[in-house]
């Protein structure tokens, strides 16, 4: 398994635990190999050019399947057309976090201040065209304001820049916000997807405060080289979707923020739709943020 970021990140955790419980239902070990760089380019243009034998597949994520079309000018691979979708596995909500002394304890007063006080405000991200770049600016557009974007260098350095105070807030994925927000050190004002997040079903949403249908999520899923064989690919997405069904998988992804996606999202010819239409989501707030990597 090609997991295309570095070692110790969400990604490569959220591939340890697929991996370790892939091992008993192949009956074969499967061997993590990080590939990071470039948005996680590289990695997957090596699987995207690997032997269609089955023995080298991808955890793809939201950066490498949707955001990197739109950010580079010279994407490595077509997402939708250069891989063989094998299965949705995980998602995993935004949530809007705030520097714990901001003066707003809801959505409706981080929009009043923020209007109110725009010129003076910053946002922190895991870097420039991640998602939690790309949903702050979307964020952004809909309430109406124009703020400073800090990127850092992954999620965790925003929120320890976040909780010093050195920011003001931060359009973060759960599993990195979450010990943070419990342990009171940051604030979190809505959870930006459409549902409550199962991890935290006590923050309300941002359509429930007043963002009516407003919805940003990061997700991961499982890609083939273009040329598998069928029945290769029918192998592993069963697989996959046992492993899934596992209580204990479930649990452990919990504990990361992140949440299993339903039996009927993870075939592959749901993967194939997801995957354009997320393209297509991203683009506009990606060309409106004027992000653009090399």
């Amino acid at each position: 398994m090609v997991v295309p970021f570095a070692a110790g990140g969400p990604v490569d955790l959220l591939g340890r635990i697929i991996g370790q419980y892939l091992s008993t239902e192949l009956g074969s070990p499967v061997v993590i190999e990080n590939v990071p760089g470039a948005g996680g380019m590289p990695g997957s243009q090596r699987v995207a050019r690997a032997s269609p034998d089955g023995y080298t597949f991808l955890l793809g994520s939201i950066g490498t399947h949707a955001l990197n079309q739109s950010l580079y000018k010279h994407p490595l691979y077509d997402a939708a057309a250069d891989f063989a979708p094998v299965a949705l596995i995980a998602q995993v909500p935004l949530v809007l976090v705030t520097r714990k002394d901001f003066p707003a304890e809801n959505l409706a007063q981080f929009i009043a201040y923020a209007k109110a006080e725009r010129a003076h405000l910053q946002f922190g991200s895991a870097g420039a065209g991640t998602s939690t770049h790309i949903g702050c600016v979307l964020l952004n557009q809909v309430i109406g304001i124009d703020t400073v974007h800090v990127p850092y260098r992954g999620g965790e350095a925003a929120l320890l820049d976040l909780m010093g105070g050195r920011i003001d807030y931060t359009c973060s994925i759960l599993s990195v916000a979450a010990q943070p927000i419990r342990d009171k050190s940051v604030k979190a004002m809505a959870m930006l997807s459409r549902e409550r997040s199962p991890v935290m079903p006590e923050l309300a949403t941002a359509h429930e405060q007043g963002l009516t249908d407003f919805d940003i999520y990061s997700w991961n899923a499982v890609f083939l080289p273009k040329a598998t064989p069928p029945e290769i690919l029918a192998k592993l997405n069963a697989a996959l979707s046992r492993v899934m069904d596992n209580p204990a998988v479930a649990a452990k992804l919990a504990d990361l923020g992140l949440y299993v996606v339903a039996p009927a999202e993870r075939s592959p010819a749901h993967l194939a739709r997801f995957v354009k239409a997320e393209i297509e989501k991203w683009a506009v707030p990606i060309r409106a943020s004027g992000a653009v990597a090399e």
